[in-house]
């Protein structure tokens, strides 16, 4: 029986990096995980509030999302200091998809929300069985850039209300500023001024402690000043009991056919949750020298999300802010993570009576300062300034979020990512090259005018694979360069040392070629094809009318061959 409990025993170490690092724990390591720890707890405890509010979930709902999450996320990421929580945008997307299915009720909505996580965490452990790790690559940071900025907007849009005192309406962005300036004179007095000053704290504390736990503070001080100044008693809305205690873990309450309803909500949570993640632990994998596993990051995502749906939470992911916290606070394993999620375990169980009087404005004050992380204008700028396509893809996707909602913003990110991918690789670029003066070299004369046109010949390097769905954008550039040549063609040498792969249409497009320059009388010459190039080349028959096909063949023995066959 050992060898099956060692086998299994190496499995469960693989998919959990936990028990790698922590025969590895170093005690003076311990010091400084502990104080992360309370740090990023001190952190998520308020965070994770404004968040329910924003998915429209019980204040309760945003501790249990955290606490289970966090206490399973640390046994497998790869990443040191990433945090799992719930954020602004995952709660903004459940909040502004489950409410039509819901039906008005309350604990059908948090059932929902639950059953979402799960499925999110089914499709985080299916990624990470299927090693698709390079597909959080396909949501490009253009599209992201807009999609951040236009969720930051969206944010403001229904914590502005909260912040005056008055009810906010439902829709989309703008039907949401249309409220909120159509009722501003509704306005409470004692709100707006708590509001503004609870904001204005975070925002002086985010610039000058932003390694303290400012929110904490300001939470603690709103508390003080609802039962001191008695601000319920003056319009203030407050939180209201927070239910002490843990849910017994277990599947929600839905049925079969809201799983068809959901799947959509949860393959866009799971891409936005997915891609944060990533993103998030590349940045500390970078920064402190070690590498990132994005496939076991969809385990770990995955697990967590898990972890949450079975606890009565709703969907988690890595939060910038809160991974910035635990960084600054000193983290150096995932078990700062674990620690934090104690901390809310004994908040739970203890002490939730004490956030009832928590103010609405200063729930919406903190929702607020962390919308300032999202909002990337001066990445627009910097686009509008030296990428105009970028920059239109980027507006596009913020007008889709602002325009569409959330799961629909999502949805128009990932197509314009996969559009933007598949139009480069369309139209890939063709470059005509000439001999750089005094060298035995060639580069693209378009970008180097200086270089040297070898006469009567034309030499060409596509900057990409041949495939079916460019060979037909490669052909025309082909002719276009033909058509323009100063004086008549006699060879075409066609350099495919940045071509890594050449497919059936590829090989295709170039023995058509070769057919039709040949009735011209030009010749076509194919150079430093790569191994694999040259056995699809062959295998096609292209030897047989191009003459053997070389990798020692090089652009400069066919140009200097020409040369002297034209002499």
């Amino acid at each position: 029986m050992s060898p099956p409990a060692s086998g299994w025993t190496a499995r469960l170490a693989g998919c959990m990096p936990a028990g790698r690092w922590l025969r590895a724990y170093e005690g003076r390591w311990l010091g400084a995980d502990l104080i992360a720890g309370l740090t990023l707890a001190a952190y998520l405890l308020p965070a994770a509030i404004g968040d329910a509010s924003l998915a429209n979930l019980p204040p309760e709902a945003g501790l249990y999302a955290c606490l289970f999450s966090g206490l399973v996320f640390w046994l497998f990421s790869s990443s040191r200091q990433t945090s799992i929580t719930v954020t602004s945008a995952l709660s903004l997307l459940m909040g502004s998809s489950l409410g039509t299915l819901a039906g008005g009720d309350s604990s059908r909505f948090q059932a929902l929300a639950a059953c979402t996580a799960l499925i999110v965490g089914v499709l985080g452990v299916l990624a990470w069985l299927v090693r698709a790790g390079a597909i959080v690559g396909f949501i490009s940071e253009t599209v992201l850039i807009g999609f951040k900025t236009g969720i930051a907007l969206v944010l403001a849009s229904t914590q502005l209300p909260k912040l005056c005192g008055f009810k906010g309406s439902h829709g989309d962005f703008w039907e949401r500023m249309h409220h909120f300036l159509t009722h501003l004179s509704e306005t409470n007095r004692a709100s707006l001024l708590l509001g503004l000053a609870a904001l204005a704290l975070l925002l002086v504390g985010k610039s000058l402690w932003p390694t303290k736990p400012v929110a904490l503070f300001v939470v603690i001080g709103g508390i003080l000043a609802a039962r001191l100044l008695d601000l319920d008693a003056r319009g203030v809305h407050e939180l209201g009991a927070v239910p002490q205690g843990l849910p017994l873990p277990g599947l929600p309450d839905v049925h079969w056919r809201d799983l068809n309803e959901l799947l959509p909500l949860a393959l866009a949570a799971f891409l936005l949750g997915s891609v944060e993640t990533a993103a998030i632990g590349r940045t500390f994998a970078r920064k402190h020298g070690y590498r990132l596993d994005s496939d076991q990051e969809f385990l770990a995502l995955g697990a967590a999300n898990l972890a949450a749906g079975l606890g009565a939470g709703f969907p988690v992911s890595g939060g910038m802010s809160q991974s910035l916290v635990n960084e600054s606070g000193g983290a150096r394993t995932p078990l700062s993570g674990f620690v934090a999620a104690g901390v809310m375990l004994l908040v739970a169980l203890f002490l939730t009576g004490l956030l009832a009087d928590l103010p609405q404005p200063v729930l919406a004050a903190i929702v607020l300062s962390a919308v300032t992380g999202l909002v990337k204008f001066s990445a627009l700028k910097r686009l509008w300034r030296a990428h105009r396509s970028e920059f239109a893809v980027a507006v596009l996707a913020l007008l889709g979020v602002l325009g569409s909602g959330i799961l629909r913003g999502v949805l128009i990110g990932a197509v314009v990512s996969l559009f933007l991918l598949l139009r480069r690789g369309a139209r890939p670029r063709v470059a005509f090259l000439g001999r750089i003066p005094g060298m035995q070299r060639f580069s693209d004369m378009e970008r180097n005018p200086e270089n040297e046109r070898v006469p009567g010949a034309l030499l060409v390097r596509v900057e990409a694979s041949l495939l079916y769905f460019n060979v037909e954008s490669v052909r025309e550039a082909l002719d276009a360069g033909l058509r323009a040549a100063p004086e008549p063609v006699r060879l075409v040498a066609w350099d495919l040392s940045s071509s890594p792969h050449v497919d059936l249409a590829g090989a295709e497009m170039l023995s058509d070629l070769h057919d039709e320059l040949a009735k011209q009388g030009i010749r076509l010459q194919v150079v430093e094809a790569r191994s694999e190039v040259r056995d699809m080349l062959r295998l096609e028959g292209l030897e047989e009318k191009l003459g053997h096909i070389s990798r020692r063949a090089s652009l400069v023995e066919a140009v200097e061959q020409f040369a002297r066959s034209a002499g």
